[in-house]
């Protein structure tokens, strides 16, 4: 077992077998080699999400503070080339570092995620693409518009910046909604955090949808749903129960 296989093995066996989703984009280079991690690129136009999302708050959003955090977390791990490994593979040990590794790399995983889990106008048919997550939903909300209420709850209920978050359990065997501060996720090892696999996320840092909203942050969370790429969170939710 090599270096990398060890740290994810780790990192699975501490989160008490969480499914740490894939998400190859965000990998870092050696850091010793004067690599590193790199902005994803979007995998759609700035402007791809109006009239929810307007092209200038994509284009700052992901081009000045996802950058941001990955410059920062880069300038937090240089000289460290243990840590070429997924930025996953980082966060789900993140109780062992330091603020600044804390913050950038829940920062970049958290961003890397969120834009895939965003599509132009919804794709059609893209919810008849989830029936395994729907019928989750079901089992545990009861209908669609209960889990949308609780998880509208939680993003608007989260007190400052944060991220709202539908999960999946694995020890419960269930999803969960909840919401984390500032750039923390519920893949990391922090106390009192329930641990989960992220399905869904959305950032409610003011800079996602101030320029739009203002501070309107509930009609950010409403838009939220016309522009959720339910398919890949059937993705998601399948990869996480399946392992």
């Amino acid at each position: 077992m090599d270096k990398r296989d060890f740290i994810k093995t780790a990192a699975m066996a501490s989160i008490g077998a969480v499914i740490i989703p894939n998400i190859g984009w965000a990998k870092a280079m050696p850091n010793g080699g004067g690599g590193g991690f790199t902005l994803p690129k979007l995998p759609y136009a700035t402007n791809a999400l109006e009239p929810h999302i307007d092209a200038k708050t994509m284009e700052i959003h992901h081009d000045k503070h996802h950058q941001a955090y990955v410059t920062k977390l880069n300038e937090a791990l240089t000289g460290k080339p243990e840590f070429n490994v997924d930025v996953t593979d980082l966060v789900a040990h993140i109780s062992s570092q330091p603020m600044a590794v804390r913050n950038n790399a829940g920062g970049h995983y958290n961003h890397s995620l969120f834009w895939t889990l965003l599509a132009p106008v919804a794709k059609q048919g893209a919810m008849a693409k989830a029936k395994s997550l729907l019928a989750a939903i079901d089992a545990k909300f009861g209908n669609l518009a209960n889990m949308q209420e609780a998880f509208n709850k939680a993003a608007t209920g989260q007190f400052g910046s944060g991220w709202a978050w539908l999960c999946y359990d694995p020890k419960a065997k269930e999803l969960f909604v909840t919401s984390t501060p500032n750039q923390d996720n519920p893949l990391m090892d922090l106390p009192g955090m329930r641990n989960g696999s992220p399905v869904i996320a959305l950032d409610i840092w003011e800079h996602a949808y101030y320029l739009k909203y203002q501070n309107k942050r509930a009609d950010y969370v409403k838009a939220f749903w016309s522009i959720l790429d339910w398919e890949r969170a059937n993705q998601l939710y399948e990869v996480a129960v399946k392992q």
